[in-house]
C-alpha cells in the first residue's frame, strides 16, 4: 500500500513499497498529485513495468549536456557547432531544472522565444534535436529507462521552403565570363559533379582518377565516403590546374574567399538572387533530365534520403511537357 504523508503546509510525500523493488518517494504540491502517482507507480509495479527514475531525478540537464558534449558530441561530424549550441542550451534557465521535470510545453516555449529573437526554424529545430538525442541517450545508455523524451511531445518549428533557384537561360554564360580561376573552375565542376562546396575545396590530387574518370570524398558532409563520377567537361578542367603530386586541388583558398568571389561575379554578369551552393540545385536537376534514375543521382550526389534527393530536385516544368509530346 502506497502511504501519503504530508511535509509542511503544501508538501505532500507519497510512499510506495512492493516486494521485489526497493522503495521509492516522491513529493508533490498536493495531495491528489501525490496520490495519483502513488497509483500510478503501483499499478507498473504489479505489471511489472516499473523502472527506477531516481537518475532522472537528480540529473539536471545542465550536468546531462556537460555529459553529452564529452561522451557523444566528440563523435560527430559537426562536433564544434553542436558545442557551441550545447553551451548555450547551458546558460538558459531549464538547464537548472532536473531531466524528469522538463515538459514539451516548456520546450515549446523556448521555441517561440527564439523564433521571437529572430533565430531561423532550422536553426531552433538543430538546437532541439540535440535535447530529443540527449534524453534519448540518457534513456537507452545512462540508465535511465524511465525517462521520458519531451521533444516528442511538442511541435518542431515550420521549416521554410527549400530553395528552388536554378540557373535562367544564358545565366551559366555570364557567369563564367566573369570568373576568373580559381572560381570559373569551381563553378564549372559543381554543375558538373553537384559536389558542396566544402567537397571540392577539400578534393586532392590523390583522391582523383582520371583515367577511371572518378573522384573520391572521403570528408563528406554527412561522414560518408563517396565516389564521385567524372564528366568530360569535368575531367578538363581538372586538367587544367595547376598539377602538383600531393594536396588539394584548389590550395590556399577558403569557403568565406569563394562566396565572395562568386558574389562578385554575379554583381558583375547582373545575376540577382544566386548562390554558390545552388549550382548544387541546378546539378543534381540536370541529372535527371539527362536520364539517370533515383539511385544513380543518390550516388552522385550523397543524398542519405529521398526527401532530400527531391529538396535539391528541380525539374522544369517545360522541359517535362516536351517528355510529353
Amino acid at each position: 500500500m502506497a502511504t501519503i504523508i504530508k511535509r509542511g503546509e503544501r508538501r505532500w510525500q507519497a510512499k510506495v513499497r512492493r516486494r521485489g523493488y526497493p522503495a521509492v518517494s516522491k513529493t508533490f504540491e498536493n495531495k491528489a498529485r501525490a496520490e495519483q502517482w502513488a497509483r500510478h507507480t503501483e499499478s507498473e509495479m504489479d505489471a511489472g513495468s516499473f523502472v527506477s527514475s531516481k537518475e532522472a531525478e537528480k540529473t539536471t540537464l545542465k550536468d546531462a549536456l556537460d555529459r553529452y558534449k564529452k561522451e557523444i558530441t566528440p563523435h560527430k561530424k559537426g562536433a564544434k557547432q553542436e558545442g557551441n549550441r550545447i553551451e548555450q542550451w547551458k546558460n538558459h534557465p531549464l538547464a537548472k531544472r532536473f531531466l524528469v521535470n522538463i515538459r514539451g510545453m516548456q520546450l515549446a516555449e523556448y521555441r517561440d522565444e527564439r523564433l521571437a529573437l529572430g533565430k531561423s526554424p532550422i536553426t531552433v529545430k538543430n538546437e532541439l534535436i540535440i535535447i530529443s538525442h540527449l534524453f534519448n541517450t540518457a534513456k537507452k545508455d545512462w540508465g535511465m529507462e524511465s525517462l521520458k523524451n519531451p521533444v516528442e511531445n511538442m511541435s518542431m518549428p515550420k521549416q521554410p521552403q527549400g530553395r528552388d533557384r536554378r540557373l535562367l537561360p544564358g545565366e551559366e554564360d555570364k557567369l563564367l565570363e566573369q570568373a576568373e580561376y580559381p572560381l570559373y573552375s569551381l563553378i564549372v565542376l559543381a554543375i558538373e559533379t553537384a559536389m558542396r562546396q566544402g567537397e571540392l575545396l577539400s578534393l586532392t590530387w590523390e583522391n582523383v582518377d582520371l583515367k577511371a574518370c572518378t573522384a573520391v570524398l572521403s570528408d563528406t558532409k554527412n561522414g560518408s565516403r563517396r565516389v564521385v563520377p567524372l564528366s568530360s567537361s569535368a575531367i578538363q578542367v581538372i586538367k587544367s590546374l595547376p598539377r602538383q603530386l600531393r594536396g588539394r586541388l584548389f590550395p590556399k583558398i577558403s569557403g568565406s574567399r569563394v562566396s565572395h568571389m562568386f558574389l562578385d561575379a554575379c554583381r558583375a554578369a547582373k545575376i540577382e538572387g544566386l548562390r554558390f551552393h545552388d549550382l548544387r540545385h541546378e546539378a543534381t536537376s540536370r541529372l535527371f533530365e539527362k536520364g539517370l534514375g533515383i539511385m544513380e543521382v543518390e550516388a552522385i550526389t550523397g543524398h542519405k534520403t529521398l526527401h532530400m534527393l527531391k529538396r535539391y530536385t528541380h525539374l522544369r516544368a517545360e522541359d517535362l511537357a516536351k517528355k510529353l509530346g
